[in-house]
């Protein structure tokens, strides 16, 4: 073996850095026995018990391969070689530090805004109390709100345009990872003075798929889950982008629709509209949460979606 490498066969200098310099910690307790001249008050500042600290700059000693510490009953005294690593050790602790303040000027502009895409009926009846609640947890944060149909949400998460999504159609979109955040019913309905409002049984899906209804359009989570329950509709007698604009032509008497219950509580309380039973159909869908695949959300888009989930 040669005077240039060591026990271990490994040549002096090689390897990775993390096994040769001591940690952050060991570091700061050195710059701290500098400071106050006491290995039992250096262990106290960084909050550790003495022998903690002790055992602390005995692996420091044996990884570097020099006495750093030099101890007495009058106190702990920086060996000459102590005190040159503690000058070093200044410096990376200071860059560290500054390393530190940068990251969390990162967090801090991370977090001090929220760009949400959201498809209609999630954006219009459920978001409004998911953001009051996020507000109360997070006042600083700005938040975006994007709303758009399924096809949409996924595009605008795909193209980096917002950080968390949420859907109501039957699949995930390609590219993206998601969570079910809650469940959804489609309800037939009409207006009061519709035939089908006076109907004694309850619509078959053959009947409902080649009635002519007033639909969102293609791309929306309504018309996906719809169309894929009865197996195709009929070309729709309104096709318009947005749930309150269905629910108007419908409560207007200009035919019936499909809606999201949680969408027309208030028109079914109210009378304004009446729900048509369907039999031998299942409208039931799931709500998902959104997101890039392999990019979780954090800061203020994980905390919403912890709301969403609460």
């Amino acid at each position: 073996m040669s005077e240039a490498e060591g026990s271990g066969g490994e040549r002096e200098g090689t390897g990775s850095l993390a096994h040769r310099v001591p940690d952050l910690a060991a570091l700061e307790l050195l710059l701290a026995v500098a400071r106050l001249g006491s290995l039992g008050a250096a262990a106290r500042e960084v909050g550790i018990t003495q022998p903690a600290a002790s055992s602390r700059v005995r692996s420091m000693e044996r990884q570097l391969g020099v006495a750093l510490v030099d101890r007495s009953p009058r106190g702990s005294r920086l060996t000459d070689a102590g005190v040159l690593v503690t000058d070093w050790a200044r410096r990376v602790v200071e860059a560290a530090a500054a390393f530190d303040a940068g990251a969390r000027a990162l967090r801090d502009r991370r977090d001090s805004r929220l760009r949400v895409a959201a498809s209609m009926t999630i954006a219009e009846y459920l978001l409004p109390g998911w953001l009051l609640a996020l507000h109360a947890e997070r006042p600083d944060t700005a938040v975006s709100l994007l709303a758009g149909n399924s096809a949409r949400v996924a595009e605008l998460l795909l193209a980096g345009e917002a950080d968390l999504g949420f859907v109501e159609g039957l699949s995930v979109p390609s590219g993206l990872d998601a969570v079910v955040i809650g469940r959804d019913r489609l309800i037939v309905v009409t207006a009061p003075g519709h035939p089908w409002a006076r109907r004694r049984r309850p619509l078959s899906p053959e009947e409902l798929g080649r009635t002519p209804l007033i639909l969102r359009e293609r791309g929306s989570g309504t018309r996906q889950v719809l169309d894929a329950a009865l197996g195709g509709l009929a070309r729709p007698l309104i096709e318009l982008s947005s749930t309150t604009a269905v629910k108007a032509s419908a409560v207007s008497g200009a035919g019936p629709s499909v809606l999201s219950e949680l969408a027309v509580r208030e028109e079914l309380a109210l009378r304004r509209l009446v729900a048509v039973p369907v039999e031998g159909v299942s409208l039931r869908r799931d709500l998902r949460a959104v997101w890039p695949t392999g990019h979780r959300p954090t800061g203020p888009a994980r905390d919403l979606l912890a709301l969403t989930r609460a």
